[in-house]
């Protein structure tokens, strides 16, 4: 009996679990090690956050598709790989003995260049602490607030620019509802409703947003993010993020305290905890900060003693194989291809699922493994958070309201491969 054991929950090892349970091999267990019994579809995410998908319309259900391909699934958080013993050591469970592995565990924006990141940012990943916060801050928005909120946004690629523009079509629905139900109660009480808003800065190191896409991608959607009223901070790049804290003063007034230690704040609070400094001198004060900025790799893949690029993303052949452990395959984010250096997006996660899943089981049969040559240009549809996309692939540019249309149909018929599955795997 070998036993193969799959760490993390990404679109990659979600076809895989799915095609394990189409097509079973005799002879072989199957592990999930995954910190969430949850995965979310990254490509529905914005529109999540604009508040067009409920939480289980983006969200991959773990459990039944293990149960779909008789796999064992162990909530827990992979932190090393002992390679002389074949076993992964967890964060919780015991270690669990492996055959043969395979890595998909995404990646997260990189803090830990810029002081105070780590400790007073939220990264846009993992992605069910992000959706926590925001969350609560739109929890926080649906009573009357005292005051405007102030939210940053640090980093103008692709997925800074889309949750900026998706978190304020939220927002300015979530006011508009607001005003219409916190309005008509002041209106028969002879008040007047005092209108307050949420402000977003936007921060992006670059001279324009979205680099890697066109020149007319980038050009509209900048034109786009202004005329929303968000605040774009260009050629800007943070160096610090400083945490502040009120003080009483005479007058029963309240004042922050520069670089004081505090929690983060309640998106209501009455004045700006956080401040963002960037190398230019600009200072902004905010409530509440989320960082997107370029991926970073979980430090133990390296120390692990995995081959590894200059980034620390596990490097894998044209065949999905760790170039320095064949009994070690990955996809999605964490991994970059040796001959096919790609950016880091949904789209090869998911292209790389059912060729890691050949893969997987020709090491198995002890068949030659098949290579995969990912596409060099891929279409990208970004939503605007008005039920409009953009479509952006070399050269060419397509706004539309049809193509947020057609993107939701893509995302639906995704997420349907893993929904309505039977409780017992097919054993033809």
């Amino acid at each position: 009996m070998k036993h193969l054991v799959l760490i993390g929950g990404g679109h990659s090892h979600a076809i895989v679990l799915k095609m394990f349970g189409i097509k079973p091999l005799p002879g072989v267990r199957l592990t999930l090690i995954s910190d969430v019994l949850y995965a979310p579809y990254s490509g529905m995410l914005p529109g999540h956050v604009a508040g067009f998908y409920d939480y289980d319309e983006c969200h991959i259900d773990l459990r039944s598709l293990a149960e779909f391909a008789g796999c064992q699934i162990l909530v827990d958080r992979a932190i090393a790989i002992d390679f002389s013993k074949n076993l992964v050591i967890c964060q919780t469970c015991p270690p669990v003995n492996f055959d043969l592995l395979s890595i998909d565990i995404g990646s997260t924006p990189a803090t830990l260049s810029v002081p105070g990141a780590a400790e007073y940012a939220i990264p846009a990943k993992p992605v069910p602490e992000f959706l926590a916060s925001w969350n609560q801050l739109i929890s926080a928005r649906q009573n009357p607030p005292q005051k405007s909120l102030r939210i940053a946004i640090v980093g103008g690629g692709a997925g800074g620019v889309e949750l900026a523009l998706n978190m304020q079509s939220r927002l300015a629905k979530e006011k508009e509802r607001r005003k219409m139900e916190v309005g008509r109660k002041k209106k028969e009480e002879g008040r007047r409703e005092i209108e307050v808003g949420a402000e977003i800065h936007l921060f992006h190191s670059g001279a324009e947003l979205m680099s890697g896409h066109n020149q007319r991608v980038c050009r509209r959607l900048q034109k786009i993010i202004i005329s929303r009223g968000i605040q774009l901070h260009l050629m800007e790049k943070v160096s610090a993020i400083k945490k502040q804290e009120t003080i009483e003063i005479k007058g029963n007034k309240k004042l922050p305290v520069p670089d004081a230690q505090c929690p983060i704040s309640n998106p209501q609070s009455p004045i700006p905890n956080a401040q963002i400094c960037c190398e230019s001198g600009l200072k902004v004060e905010c409530e509440i900060i989320f960082w997107v900025t370029q991926a970073s790799a979980a430090n133990w893949i390296k120390e692990s003693g995995l081959a590894t690029d200059s980034k620390g993303f596990m490097q894998v052949n044209d065949c999905l194989q760790s170039v320095s452990h064949r009994n070690v395959f990955g996809a999605g984010d964490i991994c970059a291809m040796v001959n096919y250096p790609r950016p880091k997006a949904g789209v090869f996660a998911v292209r790389q699922g059912k060729p890691l899943f050949e893969n997987l089981q020709h090491f198995l049969l002890q068949k030659p493994l098949k290579p995969f040559a990912p596409q060099e240009k891929y279409l990208a549809l970004i939503g605007t958070g008005n039920k409009r996309a953009i479509a952006s692939r070399g050269s060419f540019m397509w706004e539309s309201a049809l193509l947020w249309y057609w993107k939701d149909w893509i995302d639906r018929q995704f997420m349907k491969k893993f929904s309505n599955l039977p409780k017992t795997r097919n054993t033809k």
